[in-house]
């Protein structure tokens, strides 16, 4: 077996690594598989230069592997372990090369990412300067900006990356990825100063809903009806027929003693990971040994009781036990396709039989971000206290309002009712979803009309509109 490791982001000496590479020899042949030293490969990329983006690290990438395990023009096949932005790396490799209706040629076997920033981190909105100086990310290097920016919540390379996903069958075609993210949080590592370091349901850089690749799209149209019982907003609507999209499941280990980085309890680099029978260690090599779908199924199954039970623990560095999480990512359009500004639109999330925002259940919000570049708005709550709408008969929903309101040209309220769509659906623990929405640009009929030639010449500065919305 080829075992190829990949660091995370602005990372500059292969010690990040830590024991694990040989730890996991070490312990190959007890758990049936074989494994030298000797087909271990330790991977190096630059990611600390502006200039360089995660396009241009996959080109590279491409190439290093075929220097490496290039045989008869062919790629030899291969595993790898990846930390941090080395997953979203080696998937952007094989959407790049391979994609959806290539993964049968696809030489990646087994791809098992330790904390991948799948959805990005919330530390990335703080900004270049700020990031840099973070102790659990980097050491002595600024961070690349480029790739700074596809981290950050709500990225168009998110998005996109994560919805070309959707349609993998991957473990039919012998693909097998796999997610392990921590909720520790390394007292000694990071800056108290900064609430993201020690977030609930984050590892101290990537939330457990930010590595997983377990997401969700939903998308909601405007249509031209008004919202049972209200005259001003117009309902947004949801193919019935398949009202959420998810990929096929990838299994997901959480570990409640492990944090993003460092010695002590990083998930890639802590000395613990030395000792015979380290949790992680273990099950990093029942993923290597996953040979076929069946096999894969049980693992995945193995992993969600691992999963449970280790969410049911107060995390290491955690006063107490929490709770499980879900991220929203808004991105809102108008019906011909333009991005609407995220300071030009507002989203409420409402709740109960009238859909108020006033019977949210309290305390579910935890944080909210914009993405300037992308103008995605992200919401960071609470699942488990939205699951408690599901005692209530699921209703649930969100009122759109984007500006300008209609007078001339503008826009009308949108609202979006659950009807019984169960909560977690959307707001799924672990998991991120992602809500398309696209809004009616109309015009009032009176933006355009005509005098007759005869009648007097008059002004119409002061004219008014009619009230009478042409529909798109």
């Amino acid at each position: 077996m080829n075992l190829l490791f990949f660091h995370g982001w602005s990372t500059t000496h292969t010690r990040t690594y830590g024991v694990l590479p040989e730890a996991l020899v070490r312990e190959a042949a007890a758990a049936g598989l074989q494994l030298s030293i000797a087909h271990v490969h330790l991977g190096k990329y630059i990611s600390f230069v502006d200039a360089v983006t995660l396009d241009d690290l996959a080109t590279a990438l491409n190439r290093a592997l075929t220097d490496l395990l290039g045989k008869s023009g062919k790629i030899a096949p291969f595993s790898c372990i990846t930390h941090s932005t080395g997953g979203p790396l080696l998937r952007y490799w094989v959407e790049k090369y391979y994609g959806a209706n290539g993964l049968e040629n696809l030489p990646l076997q087994h791809l098992l990412m330790l904390a991948p920033a799948n959805h990005g981190s919330p530390l990335a909105v703080l900004g270049k300067s700020k990031v840099g100086r973070i102790k659990a990310w980097f050491s002595g290097v600024e961070p690349g900006e480029q790739i700074l920016n596809w981290l950050s919540l709500g990225s168009e390379g998110q998005w996109a990356l994560n919805q070309a996903s959707l349609s993998y069958r991957s473990a039919a075609a012998g693909f097998y990825p796999f997610v392990f993210a921590g909720q520790g949080i390394d007292e000694k590592l990071y800056d108290f100063l900064n609430p993201y370091l020690v977030e609930p349901g984050s590892d101290g850089v990537v939330r457990v809903a930010g590595a997983n690749m377990n997401c969700r799209y939903l998308h909601l149209t405007q249509s031209n009806e008004p919202v049972a019982g209200q005259s001003s907003a117009l309902a947004l609507n949801y193919d019935v027929k398949k009202a959420v999209r998810t990929p096929q499941k990838v299994p997901l280990a959480v570990f409640h003693q492990h944090s993003h980085s460092g010695s002590k309890m990083g998930i890639m680099r802590a000395k613990s990971l030395a000792k015979p029978g380290a949790p992680l260690v273990d099950t990093l090599l029942a993923c290597l040994k996953v040979n076929d779908a069946h096999s894969y199924r049980i693992q995945g199954r193995e992993m969600q009781a691992l999963t449970k039970a280790q969410q049911q623990l107060k995390p290491v560095g955690q006063s107490r036990p929490i709770s499980r999480y879900s991220t929203l990512v808004f991105r809102v359009r108008d019906h011909l396709g333009r991005v609407i500004k995220h300071q030009d639109y507002d989203i409420l999330l409402l709740a109960g039989k009238r859909y108020s925002p006033n019977v949210l259940p309290k305390g579910f919000f935890v944080d909210r971000q914009v993405n300037k570049r992308s103008q995605c708005v992200i919401y960071y709550v609470d699942a488990e206290k939205m699951a408690e709408l599901a005692n209530t008969g699921n209703y649930y929903g969100l009122r759109v309002v984007v500006r300008p309101e209609l007078e001339f040209a503008g826009y009308r309220v949108g609202e979006f009712h659950s009807e019984g769509l169960p909560v977690d659906s959307v707001f799924a623990p672990n998991e991120t979803t992602y809500i398309d929405i696209v809004m009616n640009r109309y015009v009032d009929a009176g933006a355009v009309s005509f005098d007759p030639a005869k009648a007097p010449r008059s002004s119409f500065k002061r004219s008014r509109p009619r009230g009478q919305a042409l529909v798109p």
